[in-house]
């Protein structure tokens, strides 16, 4: 179809189904790019990746290049990565400190806040008079942040940051308690990967605790033996009581938000008696008292995801960034969340961890991705068009709007087709 009106885009989706064509089609894909990421608030980055004046972190939103940057005036702007000029993309690496954004191209010039600084040989322009804002990088519509998570939004309608956030937002205030010095910092280096797969595939696969007992039967089931709680123990973690049962991953819990939001309850405490954990406990009782950080350690959310681009986990503190590449590739970043004041070593631990369970070669992400692949040229078989999402428990729906149900409730990815549908109809195609 060369035009996609709204009612065709809503017969893709069906209350326990959508079409494969939501997964497959590149022109879809186009236009989730412009009215998902395009009009949503999309996590940008982490306040502690730019701490200095003309620190900067080159991203994107959607297929958009923007730059996150720390101004001389010590605030925080999200500009297009675009010179004004010829287009050309102006910051080239991911990362870094530079007084001014130059262009390789003709040599144009930008103060960190986006503004135009400096154009070459600017007697050739005798006719056209230069504005520093106008005619510089460009700033995207709204850009905020809580407790230093930042997001932006290249629409200037819809609702504001901390609606939109809802009640996602304690999740972040969660995080930045359980840090002695209450807060946080995105450090530690990061995990990258491309996958073969639609990006909505691990928007899902977070919340769906369906695939675990099966996807990662070696590593997780009781006969699993790649991971082991002691030195010595034959078995895996044992999060499963066997193979086929999910009754306890039933008990975990689906929360499902309005926004496309989702997480799962918190997972069980592991028993951890390293020296560097009890200095942390004692860090925080210090600071809290006992009762209190009894509470801060009792993880309430587990794989909290913020719709469309970002996820956090707090029992191993990470957060993963979705980026879009095109309608059967994605790229996944894994970024280590370190808790301010709590030992080194506890640190080095969780990255340790990091690695063994979310890098490119890790024993838990790689099966992942590999059902992603697979589910990508699994779905241009002929005969059946649909995705069944029909997995269901017993529905409480909250006065907030946040509907609980189950953990192998298939109602978090319902959810997200939900806000989809909210997104992607609200105009017709021109």
């Amino acid at each position: 179809m060369s035009n996609y009106c709204a009612d065709y885009i809503a017969s893709l989706v069906q209350p326990d189904r959508v079409h494969r064509d939501v997964y497959e089609d590149p022109k879809l894909f186009n236009l989730e790019m412009d009215r998902i990421f395009g009009r949503s608030w999309v996590y940008v980055g982490h306040a502690s990746q730019v701490p200095n004046p003309g620190d900067f972190f080159a991203t994107r939103i959607g297929l958009q290049p923007v730059v996150m940057t720390r101004h001389s005036d010590g605030e925080i702007y999200v500009v297009y990565n675009r010179c004004a000029h010829r287009g050309v993309k102006v910051v080239n690496e991911e990362c870094g400190n530079a007084g001014r954004f130059m262009c390789m191209y003709h040599g144009w010039t930008y103060d960190t806040n986006g503004d135009l600084d400096f154009v070459t040989q600017e007697e050739g322009y005798p006719n056209h008079k230069f504005e520093k804002a106008r005619d510089g990088m460009g700033r995207v519509a709204q850009w905020g942040a809580h407790n230093g998570f930042v997001f932006a939004n290249l629409s200037s309608s819809g609702p504001s940051l901390q609606d939109w956030l809802g009640e996602n937002s304690g999740f972040l205030d969660d995080v930045a308690i359980s840090a002695p010095d209450g807060r946080v910092e995105v450090s530690g280096g990061v995990h990258r990967y491309l996958f073969h797969g639609n990006w909505k595939m691990q928007v899902e696969n977070l919340i769906d605790m369906y695939h675990p007992a099966y996807s990662h039967e070696s590593s997780s089931a009781k006969s699993g033996q790649q991971f082991s709680r002691r030195e010595g123990d034959k078995g895996g973690i044992q999060f499963f009581e066997k193979r086929g049962r999910v009754k306890s991953m039933d008990g975990l819990g689906t929360h499902a938000l309005p926004h496309g939001h989702t997480w799962q309850g918190g997972l069980p405490p592991l028993e951890n008696t390293s020296e560097s954990h009890r200095e942390y406990v004692a860090l925080l009782e210090k600071k809290h008292g006992p009762a209190r950080t009894r509470e801060i350690l009792t993880k309430k959310r587990h794989n909290v995801i913020f719709y469309p681009n970002m996820a956090m986990q707090e029992l191993n503190p990470h957060i993963r960034v979705i980026r879009p590449v095109a309608v059967n590739r994605t790229e996944i970043f894994i970024y280590p969340v370190k808790l301010c004041g709590a030992p080194d070593t506890m640190f080095r631990d969780q990255l340790v961890n990091l690695n063994r369970t979310h890098s490119p070669t890790s024993l838990v992400q790689t099966d992942d991705v590999e059902a992603f692949a697979r589910a990508q040229e699994g779905m241009l078989a002929s005969g059946n068009k649909w995705i069944l999402l029909a997995r269901d428990g017993p529905k409480e729906t909250l006065p907030s709007g946040r509907i609980k149900t189950t953990g192998t409730s298939e109602e978090g990815i319902r959810n997200h087709y939900r806000a989809w549908l909210n997104y992607m109809c609200s105009s017709s195609l021109i």
